[in-house]
């Protein structure tokens, strides 16, 4: 593919309109030194030197595709908390849209906080209720939902599923049976728990780790035959349309019944893994709605998530330097075939 189709589709993602459902979390790094050993316990004391905030789980995911260009919807339940509110004023800042986010008297805000000292995550405190959401909340969400995607018509639906109980198997279906309805795209990155709810979703992105739990395979080889094995039964229960799966350090697979394929991972110097399958999926889910080609999709969302993996931390794409790299690893592709 040219450089100049490449660049008319990552232009054409500021005309896309994406909801991000999902459960959202708030990311805390704080940054200290680490010089002696505490007197009290044999534990490493971390003067704080800076703190920082940033948007987590299916917020990063709405952060990547905002990144990316496109206009975002965040639909999510955050507690009645501070960090509910930390957490909404981080995503209007960042042009998210936030008339989707529900406050619930009844949960806490999942608030993930990372204490680092030299670069080395020391410790991680996770604040979090993850059970199922009550019968009170879950109806009022799903129709706020479905009324917004009637009137608004979005092309693109993303599930971002991190087990903290918004994803019910009901909330699910009834936003996919409309989205199938009305012709929009949805994509999934699931998690365990409900990881065979997810039935007739255009884009079905699991790793390879969540395969082997959901399905009970053991998948001893990452070749095609396993992997087309795995994609047969995820069809038979799932009839979805394309399964893309990750494969860490191997690159990522796509089958969507026509073709299959393995792509390698590009060679990278990774810093930090976190995060990555957010901008994988945000990026697959765009290129995917734009061209209806999974093998383009795939390649592009497999460069996406090792650039990401440079950076420490939780960070959002970006658009321009995938622009650059996509072109230059596409093209030296094409040249080696």
């Amino acid at each position: 593919m040219g450089s100049l189709d490449l660049k008319k589709i990552f232009d054409g993602m500021q005309d896309m309109h994406v909801v991000v459902v999902g459960d959202v979390m708030l990311d805390n790094y704080w940054w200290g030194d680490v010089e002696r050993i505490s007197p009290e316990a044999p534990v490493p004391v971390v003067t704080l030197k800076r703190r920082e905030s940033r948007l987590g789980g299916a917020a990063n995911v709405a952060l990547n595709c905002q990144a990316l260009g496109a206009k975002v919807t965040l639909a999510s339940i955050v507690g009645d908390d501070n960090e509910g509110k930390m957490l909404e004023a981080l995503a209007n800042d960042a042009g998210i849209d936030t008339r989707l986010i529900m406050h619930s008297s009844q949960r806490l805000t999942t608030t993930k906080t990372r204490v680092i000292s030299r670069n080395q995550q020391m410790m991680r405190l996770d604040e979090e209720v993850s059970e199922d959401l009550y019968t009170e909340e879950e109806h009022p969400f799903i129709d706020l939902v479905l009324r917004f995607l009637q009137r608004e018509k979005p092309q693109v639906l993303i599930f971002e599923d991190y087990n903290k109980g918004l994803l019910k198997e009901n909330v699910i279906k009834r936003i996919t049976d409309h989205c199938r309805e009305i012709g929009i795209v949805t994509a999934v990155d699931p998690k365990k728990k409900n990881f065979l709810a997810y039935k007739n979703v255009s884009i079905f992105k699991p790793n390879l780790k969540e395969v082997r739990e959901g399905l009970h395979l053991s998948i001893a080889q990452v070749n095609s035959e396993e992997l087309v094995a795995a994609h047969e039964k995820l069809k038979s229960i799932l009839h979805h349309d394309i399964t893309f799966i990750t494969l860490s350090e191997k690159g990522v697979f796509y089958n969507n019944e026509t073709e299959s394929k393995i792509i390698p991972a590009h060679l990278r110097n990774i810093a930090d893994v976190s995060g990555a399958g957010d901008t994988v999926i945000a990026t697959a889910s765009l290129v995917y709605a734009l061209t209806k080609d999974a093998h383009l999709m795939t390649a592009i969302s497999n460069i996406a998530g090792g650039l990401v993996c440079e950076q420490v931390g939780v960070v959002p794409i970006d658009k321009d330097l995938l622009l650059a790299e996509t072109e230059r690893l596409l093209t030296l592709s094409e040249a080696l075939k």
